[in-house]
């Protein structure tokens, strides 16, 4: 059972329902922009988990989410404007405030009595961290977050060295597992920089809990991965996966640093956007960016054409088998999903599911 329709079967009587679509979870912050993404005066349409969500930059600065839906006639919001702290909808002019209530409706005349702020939209927390723009998705209108957006290690160097976006014709389980699974680099992402598939070897790597997820523990990068040559001296480096979609690599080469974050974001079950984003200090990405850049992109769009020919196969619904150790981490990220969403539902502290352990595999 999906966990969306866990958290619906046992809700009390009157509650809201969840209306995302199977699998997603509720409750808890995911990404959805980068800060610079977002201009004062200006209003963006985003997709969240099936729902249309309006990011939007008041005048001074100030960050607010609401549903891209004017509740009179459904027209977008995000279409309209900004007008006096307010967003105006392109067909009527309806006008609503940041926390969601309608402030104004032209069309009334002076004898038509209306208390206009009973009128509202949902209100999406929003909060800004490390130039991320995250929005919290409740289980209804009324939660509030109860913690933090996630932070990074090794946020550095300014503003993000690289960025590269892609939509992924995949439910975020899929597109997740393919994310963290180990044993499909030198087939998926064979290039004479990185590795062949020739050039395999056994690994491994200790793995432990952390916040909301687990990590491969600092160490040595794998001798056939090239591409850490380019960093000179000794880099250490240690993998991090967090729930919803958060993964992220930080590396370390004496004193300088490189953060690559990959964020994946539901836009309903069938797609996901993934966002990728890279931070350093280290000079290598000042006098070779445009190779590096040339090399996440490639990346990228390999992982998403085996996205593609997987649906191949998923359109048929097949039993998948999983392995361990290589698989491992993909049983984990279900088990993280259950715990979160029964957490939520009983109202009790998160426990981690995962136990340390040092997993093997070739590669």
């Amino acid at each position: 059972m999906a966990e969306g329709d866990a958290q619906n079967r046992n809700k009390p009587a009157g509650a809201p329902t969840l209306k995302f679509g199977q699998g997603f979870l509720a409750d808890i912050w995911y990404f959805a922009a980068l800060s610079s993404d977002l201009k004062p005066g200006k209003l963006a349409r985003h997709e969240i988990l099936g729902e249309p969500v309006l990011l939007g930059r008041g005048n001074a600065g100030e960050l607010f989410a609401l549903r891209d839906i004017c509740p009179h006639r459904a027209a977008p919001l995000s279409a309209g404007r900004i007008v006096n702290d307010t967003v105006e909808c392109p067909y009527h002019g309806w006008r609503f405030r940041a926390d969601g209530a309608c402030a104004a409706i032209p069309s009334l005349t002076g004898d038509q009595a209306m208390d206009v702020g009973r009128i509202r939209v949902r209100r999406y927390p929003v909060a800004e961290s490390q130039g991320l723009v995250f929005v919290w998705i409740g289980d209804d209108a009324a939660s509030e977050p109860d913690q933090p957006p996630p932070t990074f290690p090794g946020v550095v160097g300014g503003r993000p060295k690289l960025v590269d976006r892609m939509v992924f014709d995949a439910h975020i389980d899929h597109a997740v597992v393919g994310l963290m699974d180990p044993a499909h680099g030198p087939y998926v992402h064979q290039q004479w920089w990185w590795r062949s598939k020739a050039s395999q070897h056994e690994k491994s790597k200790r793995f432990e809990p952390r916040d909301a997820g687990f990590a491969m523990v600092r160490h040595e990068p794998s001798k056939n991965s090239r591409a850490y040559a380019i960093l000179g001296g000794q880099p250490l480096t240690e993998i991090t996966f967090r729930l919803p979609g958060l993964r992220w690599e930080h590396v370390t080469v004496g004193q300088r640093e490189v953060l690559s974050l990959t964020c994946l974001t539901p836009i309903d079950e069938r797609r996901t956007r993934i966002t990728q984003i890279v931070w350093s200090d280290h000079p290598a990405f000042v006098l070779l960016k445009p190779f590096i850049a040339a090399g996440a992109r490639a990346f990228l769009r390999q992982d998403g054409h085996m996205v593609d020919l997987q649906n191949e196969g998923l359109r048929y619904d097949p039993t998948l088998l999983w392995i361990d150790d290589a698989d491992r981490q993909a049983k984990w990220y279900q088990q993280l999903k259950r715990e979160w969403a029964a957490s939520r539902r009983e109202r009790r502290p998160f426990k981690n599911p995962v136990e340390p352990a040092v997993l093997r595999w070739r590669s």
